[in-house]
C-alpha cells in the first residue's frame, strides 16, 4: 500500500494543476475603470449584457471620477479605462500607463438650474451663464471630485474669466461625490449644476430643475478609451481587455451606444470613426 503514496501524491497534484489551469481558463472578466456618467446614465447596463452575449466576457465596473479612474489605471488594478477628459487621456497614454486611446463616442455637457431662474441665465452663452451666477451669487453645485465633469467645469470657470477657487463663497458647493449626487443636491437646494447630458436625461429626482444653458460648442463632452499598458502592469488581461475596446469602436458596438434611448432620447453619439489618438 505505501509503495502506492508517491503514485496517489502525483495524481493529487495534477488535479489541482488541472483545476487551477481549468478556473485560469473560466475567469473570463476584466475590470474597467470608468466615469460615473457611464454607470449613471444606465450606459453600463445596456451594453455590458450584449458584450457578454456577444463574448463571453464579464466586465466588472469601478465608477469614479475621471481622476479617480485613471488613478486606479496608474496602480495596475483595472484592464481598461473608459473616461471623457481628453487632455488627462493623453498624458495617461503619452505616460505609459495606457496602449493607445480611441475616441468613442460624445455627448454635451448642460447647464442644470431652477425654473425660476435667479441668475437670468437661460438661454445665453455658458461663460455668461457663469458671470451671472457668480455676479448674484446664486447657488451653485460643484462635484468637486476630479472628474471629467468637474475638470469641464474648472475649465468654463476659466474662459468665463472667474477665479473660482479664490472668488467661490457659501454660494458655489463642493460635494466631492458623483453626478446622481450632485444633481440631487442641486434639486435639493435649487442651485445650479453642470451636468452631461446623458445623465441628466436618466435623472429622476429633478424637482424644480431645468436645463437652462445648452448647444454652446464650448459644452462639447467627448469620451475615449484605453487598454491599459500590459507591459506595465502584466496582471493587465491584454486580450479580454482589447476584445472590450474593440468591440466598442466596432460597427456593432457603436450601433449599440446609438441604440441607447430614455424616453426616445439618445443619450451618447459614436465616433469612433475617427482615427485613434
Amino acid at each position: 500500500m505505501a509503495s502506492r503514496r508517491p503514485f496517489l501524491a502525483l495524481a493529487m497534484l495534477l488535479g489541482i494543476a488541472s483545476v487551477s489551469s481549468t478556473s485560469s481558463a473560466e475567469d473570463r472578466s476584466i475590470v474597467v475603470a470608468s466615469t460615473t456618467s457611464t454607470q449613471d446614465s444606465g450606459l453600463f447596463g445596456y451594453l455590458l449584457p450584449m458584450f457578454k452575449a456577444k463574448t463571453g466576457i464579464d466586465v466588472k465596473v469601478i465608477a469614479q471620477g475621471t481622476g479617480q479612474a485613471l488613478d486606479t489605471a496608474r496602480r495596475g488594478d483595472a484592464d481598461v479605462v473608459f473616461v471623457h477628459a481628453k487632455p488627462q487621456e493623453e498624458r495617461f497614454v503619452a505616460d505609459g500607463f495606457g496602449v493607445k486611446r480611441f475616441d468613442v463616442m460624445y455627448n454635451d455637457f448642460v447647464l442644470i438650474g431652477p425654473k425660476s431662474d435667479p441668475a437670468g441665465v437661460k438661454g445665453k452663452d455658458i461663460a455668461t451663464a457663469l458671470k451671472a451666477i457668480e455676479a448674484k451669487g446664486a447657488p451653485f453645485v460643484s462635484r468637486g471630485d476630479r472628474s471629467g465633469t468637474h475638470a469641464a467645469e474648472l475649465a468654463l470657470w476659466i474662459i468665463a474669466g472667474i477665479d473660482v477657487a479664490s472668488n467661490k463663497g457659501a454660494w458655489y458647493r463642493e460635494i466631492g461625490q458623483g453626478m446622481g449626487a450632485a444633481l440631487n443636491t442641486a434639486s435639493a437646494m435649487n442651485a445650479y449644476v453642470l451636468s452631461d447630458r446623458g445623465t441628466w436625461i436618466a435623472f429622476k429626482n429633478r424637482g424644480d430643475l431645468d436645463v437652462v444653458v445648452e448647444g454652446d460648442k464650448r459644452l462639447f463632452n467627448q469620451y475615449g478609451v484605453m487598454l491599459v499598458n500590459p507591459e506595465k502592469y502584466p496582471s493587465v488581461k491584454k486580450e479580454l481587455g482589447q476584445t472590450f475596446v474593440d468591440w466598442l469602436i466596432s460597427p456593432e458596438g457603436q450601433a449599440a451606444i446609438a441604440g441607447y434611448k430614455i424616453d426616445g432620447q439618445q443619450l451618447f453619439f459614436p465616433d469612433a470613426a475617427k482615427k485613434p489618438d
